[in-house]
Protein backbone atom coordinates (compact mmCIF):
# COMPACT_ATOMS: atom_id res chain seq x y z
CA UNK A 1 0.00 0.00 0.00
CA UNK A 2 1.55 3.41 -0.83
CA UNK A 3 2.23 5.81 1.57
CA UNK A 4 0.38 8.66 0.37
CA UNK A 5 -2.96 6.88 0.39
CA UNK A 6 -2.08 4.54 3.76
CA UNK A 7 -1.79 8.04 5.52
CA UNK A 8 -4.15 10.81 5.79
CA UNK A 9 -3.55 14.62 6.20
CA UNK A 10 -4.42 15.58 10.19
CA UNK A 11 -6.96 18.32 8.58
CA UNK A 12 -9.18 15.71 7.46
CA UNK A 13 -9.96 14.59 10.78
CA UNK A 14 -11.21 18.17 11.50
CA UNK A 15 -13.29 18.29 8.51
CA UNK A 16 -15.13 15.17 8.81
CA UNK A 17 -16.19 16.73 12.04
CA UNK A 18 -18.38 19.22 10.23
CA UNK A 19 -18.10 17.47 6.37
CA UNK A 20 -18.63 13.97 6.92
CA UNK A 21 -22.53 14.09 6.51
CA UNK A 22 -21.33 14.65 2.90
CA UNK A 23 -21.75 10.56 3.17
CA UNK A 24 -24.99 11.09 1.32
CA UNK A 25 -27.06 10.35 3.80
CA UNK A 26 -25.90 10.72 7.83
CA UNK A 27 -28.05 12.69 10.32
CA UNK A 28 -27.09 15.57 12.00
CA UNK A 29 -26.25 14.21 15.58
CA UNK A 30 -22.29 14.11 17.17
CA UNK A 31 -22.91 10.54 17.65
CA UNK A 32 -23.78 9.87 13.69
CA UNK A 33 -21.64 12.35 12.44
CA UNK A 34 -18.50 10.49 14.36
CA UNK A 35 -19.87 6.87 13.13
CA UNK A 36 -19.81 8.18 9.79
CA UNK A 37 -16.51 9.91 9.91
CA UNK A 38 -15.05 7.11 11.42
CA UNK A 39 -16.62 4.83 8.77
CA UNK A 40 -15.49 7.03 5.91
CA UNK A 41 -11.88 7.02 7.39
CA UNK A 42 -11.79 3.40 7.47
CA UNK A 43 -12.35 3.57 4.14
CA UNK A 44 -9.94 6.35 2.69
CA UNK A 45 -7.45 4.71 4.64
CA UNK A 46 -7.92 1.17 3.15
CA UNK A 47 -7.47 2.73 -0.12
CA UNK A 48 -4.69 1.17 -2.34
CA UNK A 49 -4.08 2.95 -6.07
CA UNK A 50 -5.81 0.53 -8.20
CA UNK A 51 -2.87 0.36 -11.01
CA UNK A 52 -1.20 -0.87 -7.96
CA UNK A 53 -3.67 -3.72 -7.30
CA UNK A 54 -3.78 -4.29 -11.06
CA UNK A 55 0.23 -4.88 -11.07
CA UNK A 56 0.06 -6.52 -7.55
CA UNK A 57 1.02 -10.66 -9.02
CA UNK A 58 -1.35 -11.88 -5.55
CA UNK A 59 -4.35 -9.84 -7.06
CA UNK A 60 -6.73 -12.05 -8.42
CA UNK A 61 -7.70 -12.43 -12.49
CA UNK A 62 -11.16 -11.40 -12.31
CA UNK A 63 -9.97 -8.66 -9.54
CA UNK A 64 -7.89 -7.34 -12.22
CA UNK A 65 -10.02 -7.26 -14.91
CA UNK A 66 -12.61 -5.70 -12.86
CA UNK A 67 -10.42 -3.16 -11.87
CA UNK A 68 -9.02 -2.19 -15.54
CA UNK A 69 -12.63 -2.23 -16.76
CA UNK A 70 -13.45 0.68 -14.11
CA UNK A 71 -10.05 2.78 -15.18
CA UNK A 72 -11.36 2.50 -18.56
CA UNK A 73 -14.95 3.65 -17.33
CA UNK A 74 -13.54 6.55 -15.94
CA UNK A 75 -11.53 7.61 -18.69
CA UNK A 76 -14.31 7.68 -20.72
CA UNK A 77 -16.24 9.54 -18.65
CA UNK A 78 -13.15 12.20 -18.34
CA UNK A 79 -12.30 12.61 -22.16
CA UNK A 80 -15.06 11.01 -24.20
CA UNK A 81 -18.13 12.43 -21.93
CA UNK A 82 -15.91 15.42 -20.68
CA UNK A 83 -17.23 14.75 -16.82
CA UNK A 84 -15.48 16.43 -13.99
CA UNK A 85 -14.51 13.43 -12.62
CA UNK A 86 -11.41 14.48 -9.83
CA UNK A 87 -9.64 12.04 -8.59
CA UNK A 88 -12.70 9.53 -7.54
CA UNK A 89 -11.92 6.09 -8.80
CA UNK A 90 -8.22 6.37 -8.97
CA UNK A 91 -8.03 4.05 -6.01
CA UNK A 92 -10.03 1.00 -4.76
CA UNK A 93 -10.93 -0.41 -1.19
CA UNK A 94 -11.31 -3.75 -0.02
CA UNK A 95 -14.08 -4.11 2.57
CA UNK A 96 -14.77 -6.36 5.23
CA UNK A 97 -18.28 -6.94 4.46
CA UNK A 98 -21.03 -7.38 1.66
CA UNK A 99 -23.08 -4.88 1.79
CA UNK A 100 -21.62 -0.60 2.21
CA UNK A 101 -24.32 0.83 4.35
CA UNK A 102 -27.85 0.55 4.84
CA UNK A 103 -30.30 3.31 3.45
CA UNK A 104 -33.50 4.23 5.23
CA UNK A 105 -36.36 5.98 3.75
CA UNK A 106 -40.03 7.03 4.66
CA UNK A 107 -43.20 8.43 3.67
CA UNK A 108 -46.66 9.32 4.99
CA UNK A 109 -49.40 6.38 4.14
CA UNK A 110 -51.29 8.31 1.64
CA UNK A 111 -49.29 10.61 0.12
CA UNK A 112 -46.18 10.24 -2.52
CA UNK A 113 -44.28 12.95 -0.54
CA UNK A 114 -40.81 11.75 1.19
CA UNK A 115 -39.84 12.17 4.62
CA UNK A 116 -36.93 14.17 4.83
CA UNK A 117 -34.24 14.95 6.72
CA UNK A 118 -31.78 18.33 6.20
CA UNK A 119 -28.34 18.44 6.37
CA UNK A 120 -25.84 21.62 6.27
CA UNK A 121 -23.95 22.23 2.74
CA UNK A 122 -26.09 19.58 0.75
CA UNK A 123 -29.57 20.34 1.84
CA UNK A 124 -32.23 18.04 2.54
CA UNK A 125 -32.55 14.36 1.69
CA UNK A 126 -35.25 11.56 1.59
CA UNK A 127 -33.14 9.37 3.10
CA UNK A 128 -30.25 8.60 6.07
CA UNK A 129 -28.02 5.94 6.21
CA UNK A 130 -26.35 3.80 8.78
CA UNK A 131 -23.31 1.68 8.93
CA UNK A 132 -24.96 -0.41 12.36
CA UNK A 133 -27.93 -2.81 11.26
CA UNK A 134 -29.11 -2.68 14.64
CA UNK A 135 -29.34 1.68 14.79
CA UNK A 136 -30.71 1.25 11.22
CA UNK A 137 -33.57 -1.02 12.07
CA UNK A 138 -34.50 0.80 15.50
CA UNK A 139 -34.55 4.32 13.76
CA UNK A 140 -36.74 1.94 11.30
CA UNK A 141 -38.91 0.93 13.47
CA UNK A 142 -39.49 4.34 15.37
CA UNK A 143 -40.59 5.43 11.85
CA UNK A 144 -43.34 2.86 11.35
CA UNK A 145 -44.97 3.56 15.25
CA UNK A 146 -45.20 7.56 13.82
CA UNK A 147 -47.11 5.90 11.16
CA UNK A 148 -44.64 6.21 8.13
CA UNK A 149 -44.47 3.76 5.57
CA UNK A 150 -40.51 2.47 5.40
CA UNK A 151 -37.71 1.03 3.02
CA UNK A 152 -34.51 -0.12 4.43
CA UNK A 153 -32.52 -1.39 1.61
CA UNK A 154 -28.94 -2.03 1.39
CA UNK A 155 -26.48 0.23 -1.02
CA UNK A 156 -23.35 -0.82 -2.20
CA UNK A 157 -21.94 2.76 -3.66
CA UNK A 158 -21.74 6.68 -2.65
CA UNK A 159 -20.29 9.75 -3.64
CA UNK A 160 -18.95 12.22 -1.31
CA UNK A 161 -19.93 14.64 -4.54
CA UNK A 162 -16.45 15.04 -5.15
CA UNK A 163 -15.50 16.41 -1.44
CA UNK A 164 -12.94 13.18 -0.82
CA UNK A 165 -11.87 10.82 -3.39
CA UNK A 166 -13.64 8.52 -3.63
CA UNK A 167 -12.26 4.74 -3.89
CA UNK A 168 -14.53 1.99 -6.09
CA UNK A 169 -15.64 -0.38 -3.28
CA UNK A 170 -15.11 -4.39 -3.26
CA UNK A 171 -18.68 -4.33 -3.28
CA UNK A 172 -19.36 -2.53 -5.97
CA UNK A 173 -17.23 -5.01 -7.71
CA UNK A 174 -19.69 -7.80 -7.35
CA UNK A 175 -21.79 -6.29 -10.23
CA UNK A 176 -21.37 -8.03 -13.96
CA UNK A 177 -19.35 -5.71 -16.21
CA UNK A 178 -22.28 -3.82 -17.63
CA UNK A 179 -23.83 -3.01 -14.34
CA UNK A 180 -20.48 -2.00 -12.85
CA UNK A 181 -19.68 0.33 -15.88
CA UNK A 182 -23.33 2.03 -14.92
CA UNK A 183 -22.31 2.42 -11.65
CA UNK A 184 -18.64 4.24 -12.13
CA UNK A 185 -20.65 6.84 -14.30
CA UNK A 186 -23.72 6.74 -12.55
CA UNK A 187 -21.74 7.98 -9.53
CA UNK A 188 -18.95 10.11 -11.30
CA UNK A 189 -22.45 12.14 -12.78
CA UNK A 190 -22.96 13.00 -9.08
CA UNK A 191 -19.51 14.35 -9.25
CA UNK A 192 -19.72 16.55 -12.18
CA UNK A 193 -23.11 17.83 -11.12
CA UNK A 194 -25.25 18.15 -7.62
CA UNK A 195 -27.88 20.52 -7.91
CA UNK A 196 -29.08 21.36 -3.90
CA UNK A 197 -32.12 20.05 -2.52
CA UNK A 198 -33.01 18.42 -5.91
CA UNK A 199 -32.38 14.66 -4.93
CA UNK A 200 -34.71 13.44 -8.00
CA UNK A 201 -33.05 15.57 -10.44
CA UNK A 202 -29.96 14.71 -9.51
CA UNK A 203 -30.41 10.74 -9.30
CA UNK A 204 -32.45 10.97 -12.41
CA UNK A 205 -29.44 12.54 -14.40
CA UNK A 206 -27.10 10.08 -13.30
CA UNK A 207 -29.25 7.36 -13.86
CA UNK A 208 -29.41 8.79 -17.38
CA UNK A 209 -25.55 9.04 -17.91
CA UNK A 210 -24.77 6.00 -16.46
CA UNK A 211 -27.52 3.83 -18.69
CA UNK A 212 -26.66 6.12 -21.61
CA UNK A 213 -23.05 6.21 -20.71
CA UNK A 214 -22.67 2.43 -20.77
CA UNK A 215 -24.15 1.52 -24.05
CA UNK A 216 -21.59 4.10 -25.84
CA UNK A 217 -18.84 2.76 -23.51
CA UNK A 218 -19.25 -0.62 -24.90
CA UNK A 219 -20.79 0.14 -28.17
CA UNK A 220 -18.66 2.52 -29.31
CA UNK A 221 -15.33 2.92 -26.95
CA UNK A 222 -14.36 -0.46 -26.66
CA UNK A 223 -13.34 -2.79 -30.25
CA UNK A 224 -13.13 -6.06 -29.28
CA UNK A 225 -15.45 -9.09 -29.62
CA UNK A 226 -16.41 -9.08 -25.66
CA UNK A 227 -17.18 -5.25 -26.01
CA UNK A 228 -19.16 -6.49 -28.68
CA UNK A 229 -21.48 -8.63 -26.83
CA UNK A 230 -21.71 -6.25 -24.46
CA UNK A 231 -23.00 -3.76 -26.36
CA UNK A 232 -25.77 -6.04 -27.36
CA UNK A 233 -26.80 -6.83 -24.22
CA UNK A 234 -26.32 -3.13 -22.89
CA UNK A 235 -28.85 -2.34 -25.35
CA UNK A 236 -31.04 -5.15 -24.56
CA UNK A 237 -30.80 -4.06 -20.79
CA UNK A 238 -31.88 -0.43 -21.81
CA UNK A 239 -35.32 -2.20 -23.34
CA UNK A 240 -36.35 -3.57 -20.33
CA UNK A 241 -35.56 -0.83 -18.32
CA UNK A 242 -37.61 1.01 -20.97
CA UNK A 243 -40.63 -1.69 -20.75
CA UNK A 244 -40.08 -1.24 -16.89
CA UNK A 245 -40.32 2.52 -16.72
CA UNK A 246 -43.06 2.38 -18.46
CA UNK A 247 -45.20 -0.21 -16.66
CA UNK A 248 -43.97 2.13 -13.27
CA UNK A 249 -45.17 5.55 -14.89
CA UNK A 250 -48.46 4.21 -15.36
CA UNK A 251 -48.64 2.82 -11.48
CA UNK A 252 -47.73 5.75 -9.97
CA UNK A 253 -50.53 7.75 -11.99
CA UNK A 254 -53.52 5.30 -10.76
CA UNK A 255 -52.11 5.19 -7.36
CA UNK A 256 -51.90 9.25 -7.61
CA UNK A 257 -55.28 9.06 -8.77
CA UNK A 258 -56.70 7.57 -5.78
CA UNK A 259 -54.37 9.59 -3.27
CA UNK A 260 -55.76 13.03 -4.26
CA UNK A 261 -59.18 12.14 -4.22
CA UNK A 262 -60.07 13.99 -1.78
CA UNK A 263 -63.87 12.46 -1.21
CA UNK A 264 -62.05 8.97 -0.26
CA UNK A 265 -61.73 8.53 3.73
CA UNK A 266 -57.63 7.59 4.73
CA UNK A 267 -59.11 4.22 5.21
CA UNK A 268 -60.36 4.20 2.03
CA UNK A 269 -57.56 5.37 0.44
CA UNK A 270 -55.38 2.69 2.07
CA UNK A 271 -58.17 -0.31 0.91
CA UNK A 272 -58.28 1.45 -2.71
CA UNK A 273 -54.11 1.44 -3.21
CA UNK A 274 -54.28 -2.09 -1.29
CA UNK A 275 -56.16 -3.37 -4.51
CA UNK A 276 -54.03 -1.43 -6.99
CA UNK A 277 -50.58 -3.14 -5.34
CA UNK A 278 -51.81 -6.46 -5.64
CA UNK A 279 -53.50 -5.98 -8.90
CA UNK A 280 -50.42 -4.50 -10.53
CA UNK A 281 -48.04 -6.97 -8.81
CA UNK A 282 -50.22 -9.51 -10.53
CA UNK A 283 -49.70 -7.78 -14.07
CA UNK A 284 -46.18 -6.89 -13.69
CA UNK A 285 -45.26 -10.64 -12.88
CA UNK A 286 -47.92 -12.22 -15.68
CA UNK A 287 -47.75 -9.74 -18.58
CA UNK A 288 -44.13 -7.50 -17.80
CA UNK A 289 -41.79 -10.48 -16.27
CA UNK A 290 -41.98 -12.53 -18.91
CA UNK A 291 -40.79 -10.47 -21.89
CA UNK A 292 -37.68 -8.95 -20.03
CA UNK A 293 -34.67 -10.66 -21.82
CA UNK A 294 -31.53 -9.47 -19.63
CA UNK A 295 -33.12 -7.76 -16.03
CA UNK A 296 -35.65 -9.63 -14.32
CA UNK A 297 -36.88 -7.00 -11.20
CA UNK A 298 -37.17 -9.43 -8.79
CA UNK A 299 -36.47 -7.12 -6.83
CA UNK A 300 -39.64 -5.31 -7.45
CA UNK A 301 -41.57 -8.74 -6.53
CA UNK A 302 -39.68 -9.30 -3.18
CA UNK A 303 -39.42 -5.83 -1.68
CA UNK A 304 -42.93 -5.50 -0.15
CA UNK A 305 -44.61 -2.65 -2.14
CA UNK A 306 -45.64 1.38 0.18
CA UNK A 307 -44.85 4.39 -0.61
CA UNK A 308 -41.29 4.32 0.89
CA UNK A 309 -40.28 1.82 -2.10
CA UNK A 310 -42.16 3.52 -4.68
CA UNK A 311 -40.74 6.81 -3.82
CA UNK A 312 -37.34 4.90 -4.07
CA UNK A 313 -37.40 3.55 -7.49
CA UNK A 314 -39.51 7.13 -8.62
CA UNK A 315 -36.53 8.53 -7.32
CA UNK A 316 -34.26 7.18 -9.76
CA UNK A 317 -36.30 7.36 -13.01
CA UNK A 318 -38.11 10.64 -12.77
CA UNK A 319 -38.40 11.95 -16.76
CA UNK A 320 -36.21 9.47 -18.30
CA UNK A 321 -37.46 9.42 -21.51
CA UNK A 322 -36.87 13.03 -22.01
CA UNK A 323 -33.34 12.84 -20.46
CA UNK A 324 -33.15 10.85 -23.25
CA UNK A 325 -34.20 12.93 -25.93
CA UNK A 326 -31.34 15.33 -25.40
CA UNK A 327 -29.11 12.91 -26.95
CA UNK A 328 -30.99 13.58 -30.21
CA UNK A 329 -31.39 17.07 -29.67
CA UNK A 330 -28.06 17.73 -29.05
CA UNK A 331 -26.20 15.09 -31.50
CA UNK A 332 -24.62 13.23 -28.95
CA UNK A 333 -24.35 12.06 -25.19
CA UNK A 334 -21.36 14.68 -24.07
CA UNK A 335 -23.32 17.80 -25.46
CA UNK A 336 -26.50 16.68 -23.98
CA UNK A 337 -24.53 16.31 -20.25
CA UNK A 338 -22.57 19.66 -21.24
CA UNK A 339 -26.38 21.11 -21.61
CA UNK A 340 -27.55 19.95 -18.33
CA UNK A 341 -24.50 21.22 -16.44
CA UNK A 342 -24.42 24.75 -17.85
CA UNK A 343 -28.50 24.97 -17.15
CA UNK A 344 -29.34 22.89 -14.29
CA UNK A 345 -27.75 25.11 -11.03
CA UNK A 346 -29.33 28.11 -12.34
CA UNK A 347 -33.10 26.60 -11.87
CA UNK A 348 -35.35 26.67 -9.15
CA UNK A 349 -36.76 23.63 -11.05
CA UNK A 350 -33.80 21.91 -12.71
CA UNK A 351 -36.49 19.52 -14.54
CA UNK A 352 -37.67 22.61 -16.67
CA UNK A 353 -34.62 22.47 -18.69
CA UNK A 354 -36.01 19.29 -19.89
CA UNK A 355 -39.17 21.17 -21.11
CA UNK A 356 -37.12 23.76 -23.89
Amino acid sequence: MSTHHKSVPRAIYSVFLSMTLLLFTYGCSPAYVIQAGLAELKILTSRRPITEVIGDNATPSDLRTKLTLVSEARKFASETLAMDVGTSYTTFTQLDRDTLALVLSASPKDTLEPKTWWFPIVGRFPYRGFFDEDKALAAQLALQKEGFDTYLRPTSAFSTLGWFSDPILSTVLRQNEIGLVETVLHELAHNHLFVRDQVDFNESFATFVGRAGTIEFFCTHLDTSAANLRCEQAKARQTDQKQFDRFFSGFIKDLQKIYQNNKLSLSEKLAKRGKLFDQSLDYFVNTIQPNLEILSYQYFTATPINNATLLAQLRYNTRLSEFNNLIEEWGNLRSAIAYVKNNAESRKDPFSLLEE
